[in-house]
């Protein structure tokens, strides 16, 4: 005789998340690239101006280099904080061009930018420690110093001082909580480079308080105008100053997730240790090819800056002739900030409506915080057929929308 058993039907569990997940925001443009391809996959053809990476492939030298070391066995655990050799060429490389002294003791290699945004929160920020940080601006920041429980602080980047900061507002947030002030130049989204006298400026304001500066300078070899300057060159900041530079821009290696902070060395020894406990080391043979792309052949770089800049070029101009948009020339990085404000529109409905009704894809300013509201971001990370083709789609929207 068989004896059938009825089963329960099993109830999910519910997911019980951390408070502090709720505080954890997101980059948008991974979500509207997402929506492209829906839309792609549906027939529609979409010019991707949306994310913010380097359509030009990795220089043949980094990627041979990295082949070679996986043949010689780079496939093991190295160091949490970076391969000796790879330290010791990014602190003669900062130490050039900072003109800083940089022992390889004060560098710790890590898997992309972002981590250094993130150990460097975690080792400094407790509850209630206030962060200045730039808004509109890389979103990440304020994600998370929200997520642990810091008290993020906007300073609003303007588009008449050329996307620069108020001198007189920094000093006016600046409180006995501040713990840290991010600085990001070049900038992502508006591409505003900061020049050596408002770095100067900056240091004047924030004098010798004890408050540490992250220095986001991923884009720093992607400069239009100008030069580059960091605050870590100014005569008592080099202690206070925590550098994030990498390779994904420079070199186009974004999928390769390797970047570095530059930091006193007892800063760095807490930063090795989140490195321990979050991702162990960095990949040993893409650090083998970053030593590569330190010290090799730099044409690569110098051809893809100016071809960035001649995308810019012809972007602003395209953008300043069509109705509702005006457009500053931004210095640095490979982005583009159009004011759009005289269109009328809000800035994420207009960049839904430029995705959905002509295949254009682009990040509302307010992606980057709500002083992003009234601008949208373009990356010319594209071919100038397809940035032309964009041009010529936004100007057949404007002419029938508004």
């Amino acid at each position: 005789m068989t004896t059938l058993v009825r089963m329960e039907k099993s109830t999910p569990h519910e997911l019980r998340l951390s408070k502090r997940m709720s505080h954890l925001g997101t980059e948008t443009a991974f979500e509207v690239l997402n929506r492209a391809r829906v839309l792609e996959r549906q027939g529609k053809d979409v010019v991707h101006l949306e994310i913010g990476e380097p359509d030009f492939d990795t220089p043949r030298n980094i990627i041979e280099a990295a082949v070679e070391a996986l043949h010689k066995g780079w496939t093991h655990y190295g160091p949490s904080a970076g391969l000796p050799d790879l330290r010791q060429a990014i602190a003669e490389e900062v130490s050039r061009s900072r003109g800083v002294t940089v022992d390889s003791s004060e560098v710790v290699v890590v898997p992309g930018g972002k981590p250094i945004i993130f150990f460097t929160l975690l080792a400094l920020v407790d509850q209630g420690d206030e962060v200045i940080y730039p808004n509109p601006g890389f979103p990440i920041y304020e994600s998370m110093i929200q997520y642990l429980g810091g008290k993020a602080v906007p300073i609003r980047l303007r588009e008449e001082k050329d996307f620069g900061l108020d001198l007189n507002e920094l000093a006016s947030l600046i409180t006995e909580r501040t713990k840290l002030i991010v600085l990001n130049s070049p900038q992502n989204p508006t591409g505003g480079v900061l020049s050596r006298p408002e770095i100067h400026e900056i240091a004047q304001v924030i004098g010798d308080r004890n408050i540490l500066i992250l220095s986001d300078e991923i884009y720093s070899r992607l400069i239009f105008e100008g030069e580059h300057y960091s605050i870590m060159s100014v005569a008592g900041f080099k202690d206070r100053t925590i550098l994030l530079d990498g390779f994904s821009k420079t070199y186009a290696m974004t999928g390769w997730r390797m970047g570095y902070g530059v930091m006193r060395s007892d800063l760095a020894t807490h930063i090795t240790r989140l490195m321990t406990n979050s991702n162990s080391c960095t990949a040993s043979f893409t650090q083998v090819a970053g030593i590569e792309a330190l010290r090799g052949d730099q044409s690569s770089v110098d051809r893809m800056r100016r071809e960035f800049q001649r995308r810019r070029d012809v972007f602003v101009a395209g953008l300043n002739r069509i109705q509702g948009f005006s457009c500053r020339m931004p210095k640095g990085a490979f982005y583009v900030f159009p004011n759009v404000m005289k269109t009328g529109w809000k800035s994420k409905q207009l960049a839904d409506a430029l995705l959905e009704d002509v295949g254009v894809a682009c990040l509302a300013g307010t992606a980057f915080g709500d002083y992003g509201e009234g601008y949208l971001r373009f990356s010319v990370a594209n071919s100038l057929e397809n940035l032309n083709k964009a041009l010529q789609r936004i100007d057949q929207w404007t002419k029938a929308n508004l």
